[in-house]
């Protein structure tokens, strides 16, 4: 039987996310690693998260507030919005996103801008910002989901 990607790219996991999860492949642009680190969320990948997130930005990493958040969600679905840059010959890009997800019956959208960063050809997750939406993103007392360890209301969200 055959496990569609979480990503939403309609290819069987083992062929898309799940190659670049288990380390057989990298991903060649930055849209491509932000889908596999939405499925790194859903499969509970914190070790593919904390690899993939870029050396600089890896000293706040919090391995149990990661694994937390991503165990404590159910995720519904990846919408990617814009892409700006991020192809296989750039060194920097941007994706923006909206990742769906439940906890505790309670419907949640994460909306952010992920910025991108190649190096020694590889993408890595550097940074990323909340859009204004004029709608409810993470809530305050999560996980912050930049897996800073810390709660959104004291990290990124006191960042805006």
């Amino acid at each position: 039987m055959m496990i569609f990607c979480s990503c939403g790219s309609l290819l069987a996991y083992d062929d898309c996310c799940g190659a670049y999860i288990s380390g057989k492949r990298s991903p060649l642009t930055a849209e491509l690693l932000m889908r596999s680190r939405y499925c790194a969320y859903v499969m509970s990948a914190i070790d593919y998260l904390y690899e993939s997130t870029h050396p600089d930005m890896r000293r706040d990493f919090n391995f149990a507030a990661t694994s937390d958040w991503a165990k404590q969600s159910v995720w519904m679905g990846l919408e990617i919005l814009k892409t700006g840059a991020g192809g296989p010959l750039e060194n920097t890009g941007s994706v923006e996103f909206i990742a769906r997800y439940r906890t505790d019956l309670e419907l949640q959208m994460h909306h952010e801008v992920s910025i991108f960063k190649r190096m020694n050809g590889r993408w890595y997750y550097y940074s990323g910002t909340f859009p204004q939406t004029g709608t409810s993103a993470t809530r305050r007392n999560a996980p912050c989901p930049c897996g800073s360890g810390l709660k959104y209301k004291k990290c990124c969200a006191a960042k805006k």
